[in-house]
């Protein structure tokens, strides 16, 4: 294969990784905040539902808060 087609094949392969990452950590960031919300603060403090509201926003935020870091990160690497 030529060097270009290669190039442009392990930047694709790398891309799909980088897609991956973001959606599999948007799901667990959420899921980690509900949980903590919900079976450690909620049931401890018996605030139903305040912290599991609270604490399942936060993870959302920090979800969103990753993706734009990569998006940030990918737009310098193309500006390259």
């Amino acid at each position: 294969m030529p060097s270009e087609k290669k190039e442009k094949k392990r930047e694709f392969i790398r891309f799909l990784g980088v897609a991956s990452t973001v959606g599999i950590n948007m799901v667990v960031s959420t899921f980690v905040g509900f949980a903590l919300g919900y079976w450690v603060v909620d049931e401890y403090l018996d605030t139903h539902p305040w912290f599991t509201v609270i604490l399942t926003l936060l993870g959302i935020v920090a979800g969103f808060r990753y993706l734009f870091r990569i998006a940030r990160k990918a737009d310098e690497r193309n500006k390259d």
